[in-house]
């Protein structure tokens, strides 16, 4: 291909060095915007077929020459301005791209709104470059489905060599698509572990907000009680700088209204490379060996991480306990929410959609079989025989035990007895204590295994303690500078 690119571009840019390069007149959204169309084009579906995107946006070039003349005429609007954005495709755009959750069913769907998250792009100046491969409805499909499949897109591949590398949870095409230098920032959703595990994976930043931090209005729905959409960037900055603008309160979301004290616009005030000197935290190490087989554990390499930690002045605590991490947590919360939660999504679909209800969404998916089905639809099809109140004691006690036990017996009643800011968890072995009790996290890389994997550590805290791990992560990352861009 005989396109000259700009000297300046290059793979690891950082929000910050294209904000200096733009002021300087040195390049321009519109250029910037063209080099990753070239990246997508040359490595995400030619070249190792990662199949990281599902979609572009045909108006991106448009909407990054209209930012440059405003930058030239009224100035920047902030440090979002101009800078390429991809979302997963469950987060509804008022454009011409669709949103389908990676379902064929909804291939052709077009939201006659933006989600509440992508209005707050857009006001910030993002250019929203594209729709990024899941696992199929957030892995609400099959029990057999690969991470990062979905009948849309196909299989999105792990960009660091091996393509049976483990890609991870059902944001795999945002993680992957930042790890690979496709954008500079992308946005995921966690239920569990569905930001965190892809960025443990690939290599990047991951943050998991507080549920309530960003609004969860114009996202195809998993649960109620657990969902939220968060950043992921290369480096902890940029993480910081993205999750500012996604935050804030939407009269329509009730649950953001309780987070109105407790939102930061700039959560870059907290990037203190001495922020782990005196600060408590605790160890937990305690996890069945499922977990650190499923999580990729590398003993060695966690080891390493609390060193470093030790060595910026952090006052460690060795072997916390907390105390519900073993018991049998009851997943009901998630099968009964998401009956209810999906159906209500489905219901509200244009006349002209081809499935308005879980039963016609399974019928689709038959009728397409070789092309819907490649791992069935168990989960899907369970889900159908559930009844759709959530007043089903079942339910009702699953919801009140995850937030007893997730949080009053869990997070909170540790961090309490053993006076911590923050707890670390070795990959994300804590997606779920955290998960169930509405808590942050941010996943940060921490070094390479020896057949090149990436491995990572999870700093978590209690609601709203954003701020404070951005603070421990951030010291984190610059005491190592751990990450390296993969061989793409």
């Amino acid at each position: 291909m005989g396109i000259n690119f700009n000297s300046f571009f290059r793979e690891e840019l950082s929000v910050q060095d294209i904000q200096v390069a733009m002021e300087q007149g040195e390049i321009t959204s519109k250029e910037l915007t063209m080099y990753y169309l070239h990246r997508i084009a040359k490595y995400d579906q030619d070249g190792r077929k990662i199949n990281s995107m599902l979609e572009i946006n045909p108006e991106a070039i448009f909407i990054a020459e209209a930012l440059d003349e405003e930058r030239v005429t009224r100035g920047a609007r902030g440090p979002l301005h101009g800078i390429p954005v991809v979302l997963k495709d469950n987060i509804e755009t008022k454009d011409f791209m669709h949103t389908s959750a990676g379902t064929i069913a909804l291939e052709n769907y077009l939201a006659e709104q933006d989600a509440f998250l992508v209005k707050k792009l857009r006001e910030a100046g993002a250019v929203i470059l594209g729709k990024t491969n899941m696992t199929e409805l957030a892995n609400a499909m099959s029990s057999t489905m690969w991470a990062g499949y979905s009948s849309r897109g196909g299989q999105t591949l792990n960009p660091y060599g091996d393509p049976n590398l483990f890609v991870g949870g059902s944001s795999s095409g945002s993680a992957v698509a930042v790890a690979s230098n496709f954008s500079v920032l992308s946005i995921g959703t966690e239920t569990d572990a569905s930001i965190l595990s892809p960025a443990i994976h690939n290599s990047v930043v991951g943050i998991k907000p507080t549920v309530g931090l960003i609004s969860r209005r114009g996202i195809i729905p998993f649960t109620y009680s657990q969902d939220t959409a968060g950043p992921f960037a290369r480096t902890v900055t940029d993480a910081a700088i993205l999750l500012g603008v996604l935050t804030g309160v939407d009269q329509v979301d009730v649950a953001t209204h309780k987070s109105e004290r407790r939102i930061y616009q700039d959560y870059t005030n907290f990037l203190d490379a001495t922020g782990l000197n005196g600060a408590r935290i605790g160890v937990y190490n305690n996890a069945l060996k499922e977990y650190y087989e499923s999580a990729e554990y590398d003993e060695t390499l966690f080891n390493n991480a609390i060193q470093v930690l030790r060595e910026q002045g952090a006052v460690i605590i060795e072997d916390i306990d907390i105390p519900s991490f073993h018991r049998d947590w009851k997943w009901d919360v998630g099968r009964y929410e998401l009956k209810h939660s999906l159906s209500n999504f489905l219901i509200n679909l244009p006349s002209h959609m081809p499935v308005h209800s879980i039963s016609e969404l399974i019928q689709f998916n038959e009728r397409s079989k070789e092309k819907c089905l490649k791992y069935g639809q168990d989960k899907l099809e369970m889900r159908e025989g559930l009844s759709n109140t959530l007043r089903n004691p079942e339910y009702l006690h699953a919801k009140l035990e995850d937030l007893y036990f997730a949080q009053d017996q869990g997070i909170d009643f540790t961090l309490k007895k053993y006076e911590l800011d923050a707890i670390i968890f070795p990959s994300y072995i804590g997606s779920t204590v955290s998960a169930k009790a509405g808590y942050p996290s941010i996943a940060v890389p921490a070094g390479y295994m020896k057949n090149g994997r990436p491995f990572g550590i999870t700093f978590a805290g209690t609601a709203f303690s954003e701020d404070v791990l951005i603070k421990l992560a951030f010291a984190f990352e610059q005491a190592t500078k751990f990450r390296k861009a993969p061989k793409v």
